[in-house]
């Protein structure tokens, strides 16, 4: 008769955890990120709860990460613990625990649900090395249009798709600085299949010509709930 795998105890506690990409850590991959984080929640001594089966793992559930390459200031996901703690207490341990780049922004307990259900649209900030009046002409021509199919590599192959359609508010400004161009302002939905910041960016360059000489600097500045007004929410408030 064959060994069972050991059962493990249910959480008794979920936390959620907003947390940060900056600086060189944006080209983190999500599976570079998530073994970086399971070993700062083994240094933190944080008392995670563990699958069941042959091989357990932590309890942690992962949702709307960033691409890779994308700086991030709301990036989350959930914990699932074997004991009630403070989560001021979590947060300080993983801040001292994770590596300076990838920084632990708030901790609070989970009300219940999915936290994925709360992840319906983001907003970008990308940095062009455009002129601006350029860059606005840009955007008044993308959402002049009612639809702007876009092309993209995915799993399953090539894949054509509108990504007019996941706008929900478009906008420009003049940058300086280190960075002299102009900065979209984006309010992407979350859709299937996903538009990304770089499918409007791809969508800009069909209907306007608009080609950044230089790499974007893509940074997600919120990421929840889409509000009536088209604004991005935050998921962690009560």
């Amino acid at each position: 008769m064959s060994n069972q795998p050991e059962q493990q105890a249910p959480p008794v506690q979920r936390l959620r955890v907003r947390y940060a990409k900056r600086g060189r850590l944006r080209f983190t991959s999500h599976r570079d990120f998530s073994r970086a984080f399971e070993r700062a929640v083994f240094r933190a001594r944080v008392p995670m709860a563990y699958s069941s089966g042959f091989n357990p793992h932590p309890r942690i559930s992962y949702a709307g990460a960033a691409p890779t390459g994308s700086a991030s200031e709301a990036e989350y996901l959930e914990i699932a613990l074997a004991e009630v703690v403070d989560p001021a207490r979590i947060h300080a341990a993983l801040a001292e625990a994770l590596p300076d780049g990838l920084d632990v922004l708030e901790v609070v307990e989970s009300p219940g649900g999915a936290l994925a259900d709360l992840l319906q649209a983001s907003r970008w900030r990308i940095e062009l090395d455009r002129p601006a009046e350029e860059v606005a002409e840009a955007v008044r021509r993308f959402l002049a249009e009612d639809a702007v199919p876009v092309e993209r590599m995915t799993k399953k192959g090539l894949r054509e798709f509108d990504c007019r359609a996941a706008v929900v508010a478009l906008g420009s400004e003049p940058v300086s600085g280190d960075r002299p161009g102009a900065a979209l302002d984006l309010v992407l939905r979350v859709t299937t299949p996903a538009v990304r910041p770089d499918d409007v960016l791809t969508g800009l360059r069909q209907v306007a010509d608009l080609a950044p000489e230089g790499a974007p600097l893509f940074t997600r500045l919120a990421q929840g709930p889409l509000t009536d007004e088209g604004s991005v929410g935050d998921p962690l408030s009560r």
